[in-house]
């Protein structure tokens, strides 16, 4: 098991003043619309690794990249990523972290001329690019994907009424090709504390709005999807 802080969109309050309840935290992981500065005082406070995907009012974050030499680039010249040091933007990306693996798609549908925002259509090709680089990191690696992050939800599962919060037709299909044990996403405010988790066929949906303490086994992207207890904001366990 590896024990996963999950945040999203409202900062904690509490957790600003104490960090105590989340101290068995193996990895941060967040799902977008968070102050850097608040990213950051989780991963440095917990001495963890921090794993992210970008949300709607978030920072335009597209053209980054890591050179050979290790170096951040950034249309081909060398800078500073907007996102704390030593943070793993996993947006479009296969990336392994604290023993589990992760797949990223953040933005949400498009509503205004603001960054990390997309069509249908833009997401689609999105989802498409993420599934091709997932196939190839099985190939070489022999396993699949753990937990899936995005920021805004699948659509109708758990996502909401208006344009703006509207989820994703592609993250069906992505979920039906990559079978993780979990999605996690923020986006949409939690309108059922007391049953938060959806199915999307045997994969759990969480909204993770606010934080949340998750248990998640690698390697089960093909059993049947991990269960827990939660609440918007406690602490959510699976032990």
């Amino acid at each position: 098991m590896v024990c996963v802080l999950a945040v999203s969109d409202e900062v904690d309050e509490g957790l600003c003043a104490d960090l105590g309840p989340v101290r068995a935290a193996e990895v941060v992981v967040a799902c977008g619309d968070l102050p850097f500065e608040y990213l950051d005082y989780l991963m440095n406070g917990l001495d963890v690794p921090l794993v992210f995907v970008p949300g709607n009012h978030d920072p335009d974050l597209s053209g980054y990249h890591r050179s050979r030499a290790g170096l951040t680039l950034r249309a081909g010249m060398p800078a500073r990523a907007p996102w704390p040091d030593g943070a793993v933007n996993a947006d479009r990306r296969i990336v392994d972290v604290a023993g589990l693996r992760f797949a990223g798609l953040g933005g949400c549908r498009r509503y205004s001329r603001g960054p990390n925002q997309y069509s249908d259509r833009q997401q689609t090709r999105r989802a498409r690019s993420l599934r091709r680089r997932a196939s190839a990191k099985r190939r070489r690696g022999g396993r699949g994907i753990d937990v899936l992050l995005t920021h805004a939800p699948p659509r109708e599962v758990g996502d909401g009424a208006d344009p703006a919060h509207q989820g994703f037709t592609a993250l069906h299909g992505l979920v039906a090709a990559l079978q993780p044990a979990v999605l996690l996403h923020g986006h949409v405010l939690p309108c059922d504390t007391a049953n938060p988790d959806r199915v999307l066929g045997r994969t759990a949906v969480r909204n993770v709005t606010g934080r949340h303490l998750i248990d998640i086994s690698p390697g089960t992207s093909t059993a049947p999807p991990p269960t827990s207890s939660t609440s918007r904001t406690g602490v959510s366990r699976a032990r």
